[in-house]
């Protein structure tokens, strides 16, 4: 997870200020935006609790993956878990009748699923998950119910079903592997190279963004997200995957730089759908659980999307 806080051109964006400092992907765009070449000065953000909190995030998943396995899923089944409560109370602002706890309880159950059953507990998990909001959702009558279950199933798929491919990953092959002098099991370095391409990806965005962001990328959706920035996801990524994969697993360069690229463009995507849903739905952040950040899907929505093309990328890379 990435120690910056969404940021401005090319980083992950948020266009105005919010009552703690932070930026909102739900605003309306600059009325008056700075001509091209030229930026105004953004508005102040507390990076140094942001940044702190990040570290302190990454380091508890760390230690989880490398002391004990087991503990990565129960802090996996407590993120998924806070995420879907959070995405579904947000639909319920928007008007969608979901059942928030229901949600959250099947996403851990689905995540647990997909660790001890692998893809067939994934996708046995989410269908059940699915069709028992069709169950749930006959008790509440007619009135909004083509768009009630839809939204409950979005939030079944775009979180518990994704997260599920970070438990495959984990859990995915056998044997020992050495990150950077520690010793730990191959599935948890798969999940700690995949996280850590993650955080470049959105370090190199952010940075790239500030320094040389000009040309907007996505200006319906986040308007301050730019080219220029997306390059330096992509090449940030690139880099570091290529460099990680050939020390650890003796990848070549090629393949490893494909797989950052790749990544860096779903983390976009992820991060990307995720400002689109709270833009429909109005909302600045998912929540404020994370000071400095928003909500645990606020900073979950570009691992979420990288976690498949990560797991397909391995089980080539290593199958």
């Amino acid at each position: 997870m990435s120690a910056l806080p969404d940021g401005p051109p090319g980083g992950r964006s948020h266009p105005s200020p919010d009552g703690e400092g932070r930026h909102s992907d739900t605003a309306e765009p600059d009325p008056d935006p700075a001509p091209e070449g030229r930026r105004r000065p953004s508005p102040g953000r507390n990076l140094p609790v942001a940044i702190g909190v990040g570290l302190g995030l990454a380091a508890v998943v760390l230690a989880s993956l490398l002391i004990r396995p087991i503990a990565f899923l129960g802090l996996a089944m407590i993120a998924v878990a806070v995420a879907c409560w959070e995405t579904g109370s947000a639909m319920r602002r928007g008007g969608r009748n979901v059942p928030v706890i229901p949600l959250a309880a099947a996403g851990a159950l689905i995540v647990v699923l997909a660790w001890y059953g692998g893809a067939t507990g994934l996708l046995l998990g989410t269908a059940v998950g699915v069709a028992a909001l069709f169950v749930w959702r006959l008790a509440e009558g007619a009135t909004g119910y083509r768009a009630d279950v839809p939204a409950g199933s979005l939030v079944l798929v775009q979180v518990p079903f994704l997260a599920g491919f970070v438990m495959l990953l984990a859990t995915s092959t056998a044997g020992e592997a050495e990150l950077f002098g520690f010793g730990l099991e191959t599935g948890a370095a798969q999940v700690l190279i995949m996280l850590f391409t993650v955080v470049l990806s959105d370090t190199g965005g952010y940075t790239a963004g500030v320094l040389f962001g000009r040309h907007q990328m996505t200006p319906k959706i986040s308007p301050k997200k730019s080219w220029e920035g997306l390059a330096g996801s992509v090449v940030a990524a690139a880099a570091g995957a290529g460099l990680t994969l050939w020390l650890v697993f003796g990848v070549s360069l090629p393949m490893g730089v494909a797989f950052g690229v790749c990544a860096a463009l779903a983390a976009t995507l992820g991060d990307l759908s995720v400002s689109l849903l709270k833009r429909d739905l109005g909302i600045k952040d998912m929540s404020n659980l994370i000071p400095g950040h928003g909500g645990v899907m606020d900073r979950l929505d570009s691992i979420l999307m990288v976690a498949p093309v990560a797991y397909v990328w391995f089980g080539y890379l290593l199958g």
